[in-house]
């Protein structure tokens, strides 16, 4: 990661595993060398934010169908983005990454997590509560 960072945490607080961006972002909070953005269910209002931030590089944080087992991480380019699930959002993660290169020359990178369930007014799994810890630990470290 490279110059001026942003951090994007992206989901529903509502419906389980798929808090985690949220929650991961508060967690960072203040803790970062980095412009903390809880997005939460709708990330499209934050494009204009993230676009007056002008960012180097900007990471976002969701709960993604990765075919992983849950808990597991993975960092997706954008190019790769076709090949992976995200049904959680009204506006695909791939409209938005188009629409803020059009804008701004950032590098973009995807943190996903995958899910174990997203069920409405569930709490986060354990594997996903698991991850939350760790990642919170591993960027603390990468960009503390």
């Amino acid at each position: 990661m490279k110059g001026k960072v942003a951090i994007l945490g992206v989901g529903n607080l509502l419906r389980g595993d798929d808090a985690l961006g949220p929650l991961l972002v508060d967690r960072l909070q203040g803790q970062v060398n980095a412009e903390c953005i809880n997005a939460e269910n709708a990330p499209e209002k934050f494009l204009g934010k993230v676009i007056k931030l002008e960012p180097n590089t900007l990471i976002i944080i969701d709960a993604v169908h990765l075919g992983l087992n849950p808990g597991d991480y993975r960092i997706v380019r954008p190019d790769e983005l076709s090949g992976v699930g995200f049904s959680t959002h009204d506006i695909p993660l791939q409209n938005l990454v188009d629409y803020i290169k059009t804008e701004i020359d950032v590098d973009i990178y995807i943190l996903g997590v995958q899910p174990e369930h997203l069920a409405i007014g569930k709490s986060l799994s354990n594997p996903v509560k698991t991850a939350l810890q760790t990642l919170e630990e591993l960027i603390i470290e990468a960009i503390g």
